[in-house]
C-alpha cells in the first residue's frame, strides 16, 4: 500500500492543511505566539507518518508514529486554546479529526 493509501496520513494532511487555513488569516500577534506553533504541530503528524513509513524496520517506523502521536496531541491542545481565544471558526470539524489520533 502506498502511503497517500493510508487513511491515518489522509486524516493527518487534512488537518494539517485545514489549520494553515484558519490560523494564516489570524492577525499578527495571533500567528505569531500560536499560529506557529499549532502549524508546525500538525505538519508534524503527517510529516513523522511519512518518515516513519520510509523507515526499514519496524522499531524505526513504530518510533515515528509515536512522534507523530505526540504531535497530534500537541495538535488538539491547540487547537482547544485557539477555540478559547475565539481563533478558530471550524473547531468541530478539526477537533473530531484529531481525537482519531488521541
Amino acid at each position: 500500500m502506498r502511503l497517500e493509501e493510508l487513511k491515518v496520513y489522509q486524516v493527518a494532511m487534512e488537518i494539517g492543511e485545514e489549520i494553515y487555513e484558519n490560523a494564516i488569516k489570524w492577525n499578527y500577534f495571533n500567528k505569531k505566539t500560536m499560529g506557529e506553533q499549532v502549524i508546525k504541530a500538525a505538519d508534524s503528524i503527517a510529516a513523522n507518518i511519512s518518515e516513519g513509513y520510509g523507515r526499514f524496520t519496524y522499531k524505526e517506523t513504530k518510533l515515528f508514529l509515536y512522534y507523530a502521536r505526540g504531535s497530534a496531541h500537541e495538535t488538539k491542545t491547540w487547537i482547544v486554546k485557539a477555540k478559547s481565544r475565539n481563533l478558530l471558526t471550524q473547531y468541530e470539524v478539526l477537533f473530531s479529526k484529531i481525537v482519531f489520533f488521541a
